[in-house]
């Protein structure tokens, strides 16, 4: 899938979490690292590619892209394993633990589990392309949707343009037009 693609339906797989299992209470600060945490999560199984977006916003990220491709074992391999999405969770906490005395009242645990979503989004969507995917890595066996390879999708051609984006769109729609009441209270109950 595109990057777009993944943005969407990481953006929209969170939304249908939280409208399922909206949060106690919410602060602007938890909110914003969510959405941002989110959109990394999206993409971030792809950053074992050099010309991920990811690193083409660095100034030698090319650079860093080669050499993390080649420790990842390649496009497609370690990053989109349940093994990768363990590695990446465990770093991401890791991470926002250090960032914890400067965050304040940011509640964390949110902001993890909007990367999680995103990262699950994209394996689920990677697991629709003709390359399909890692998941049970180190054991060599790719798993796609469905099990017959010639009826999965080509990442960027008309089936994921045509029908999976605007249907990541419709489905977002209809999420939040059901939703409606408990996101609004969500929003208007943020504590600042």
């Amino acid at each position: 899938m595109t990057g777009r693609t993944h943005d969407l339906a990481a953006f929209t797989a969170l939304a249908a979490v939280v409208a399922v299992y909206p949060p106690a209470s919410l602060t602007l600060s938890t909110l914003l690292l969510a959405l941002l945490a989110n959109q990394i999560g999206g993409v971030v199984p792809d950053v074992d590619q050099p010309t991920a977006p990811f690193w083409r916003n660095l100034p030698i990220g090319n650079v860093f892209g080669k050499v993390f491709g080649r420790l990842s074992g390649g496009h497609r391999f370690l990053t989109h394993s349940i093994l990768g999405l363990i590695l990446f969770g465990l770093a991401v906490r890791a991470f926002l633990s250090v960032l914890q005395p400067i965050l304040g009242q940011t509640d964390l645990g949110i902001v993890w589990w909007a990367f999680m979503i995103g990262m699950v989004s994209h394996l689920v969507l990677d697991s629709f392309t003709k390359e399909g995917i890692p998941l049970l890595l180190p054991l060599p066996i790719s798993f796609g949707i469905p099990p017959i390879r010639r009826l999965r999708m080509v990442t960027g051609k008309k089936l994921e343009k045509l029908i999976v984006f605007p249907g990541l769109i419709l489905l977002a729609v209809i999420i939040f037009g059901l939703y409606t009441p408990a996101f609004l209270d969500l929003l208007h109950n943020i504590n600042k």
